[in-house]
């Protein structure tokens, strides 16, 4: 929506009043995606590539589409990882975390029998 209004003493120039929503607000290309751990590996070393032909890490992860940010977030947690390794990393991470959570029901059971004994004698 554009509202244009001239002002009473300038009639040449005109005021523009915009009204953006949210998605012009945030950026057309800054639309949210879900990368698997592969295509992360492969755009991360992309990116090593382009940086080691003489370009700057901000100009090759803008070709690649990502962001700096982003960029540097994924290799602190996937650097120099093949992806074979990193599937393995998750599928521990998961396997984990499936065991932290048997560990707190066994836990809380002990903790219930442990009252109840204590409290019939």
């Amino acid at each position: 929506m554009v509202l244009e209004c001239p002002p009473k003493t300038a009639p040449v120039s005109k005021l523009v009043i915009r009204w953006y929503t949210d998605f012009e607000r945030m950026g057309k290309n800054m639309a949210r995606k879900n990368y698997t751990v592969e295509q992360i590996i492969v755009i991360l070393r992309k990116v090593e590539v382009l940086c080691g032909q003489g370009m700057t890490v901000k100009e090759a992860v803008k070709q690649e589409g990502i962001t700096e940010n982003t960029y540097f977030r994924w290799r602190k947690e996937y650097g120099g990882m093949s992806t074979a390794e990193v599937k393995r990393l998750k599928e521990l991470e998961k396997e984990n975390s499936r065991l932290k959570k048997i560990v707190a029901e066994l836990s809380l059971d002990n903790e219930m029998l442990k009252d109840v004994a204590s409290k019939n004698f």
